[in-house]
């Protein structure tokens, strides 16, 4: 197992061993040892796995006052995945990275507490699943507006208008987002 850095501090690719043959493959996604000998020592406390269609967007999603820090990876599908940093005071606040991850390449991206997250579906469906080190708490949820103009993130859309959430829609941009936290 491999665990490339990203330009991000922090935030890695993980790139499992797989061994193919005749019948099919094996591949190792979670092995707490090799995971914190590769930097990623967080215990895990939830799985979630959505299934999505082409275009959708979910995101930049973040739990702010019981930040989790997400292990993510695709079943099936493909999909662009982006975690920001959102965290008050880093030095690289503000800043992205983007991985495609899909069911071909088992890559998976570590997330770190403080990061926003979201992805966008490129295959026509797309199943995602991730680890979370807290639990899913409504009251502690937020999110940040897909296309802040300061992110500039370029989604690969390909010309699609994705499909958002309510929530998602009406998410605040990220700096809006900053001052409600620190008043």
């Amino acid at each position: 197992m491999k665990f490339e850095p990203t330009r991000l501090p922090g935030v890695l690719v993980v790139e499992p061993v797989v061994h193919r043959d005749a019948r099919g493959f094996f591949l190792e996604t979670y092995h707490a040892q090799k995971f914190r000998d590769g930097g990623i020592a967080p215990a895990f406390v939830q799985d979630n796995h959505s299934a999505s269609q082409r275009g959708t967007l979910r995101g930049l999603h973040a739990q702010w006052r019981r930040p989790q820090g997400k292990l993510v990876r695709v079943l099936f599908g493909e999909i662009f995945d982006v975690a920001v940093d959102a965290r008050h005071g880093s030095p690289t606040f503000g800043q992205w990275v983007g991985v495609r991850l899909s069911a071909e390449n088992k890559r998976q991206l570590w997330v770190p507490e403080g990061f926003a997250h979201g992805f966008v579906v490129l295959s026509e469906y797309a199943e995602f699943l991730y680890k979370t080190t807290d639990y899913y708490a409504p009251s502690a949820e937020g999110c940040v507006r897909w296309d802040d103009p300061d992110l500039a993130i370029p989604w690969p859309l390909d010309g699609l208008t994705p499909s958002l959430s309510g929530k998602d829609a009406a998410a605040p941009l990220l700096a809006e987002r900053l001052q409600k936290l620190i008043g």
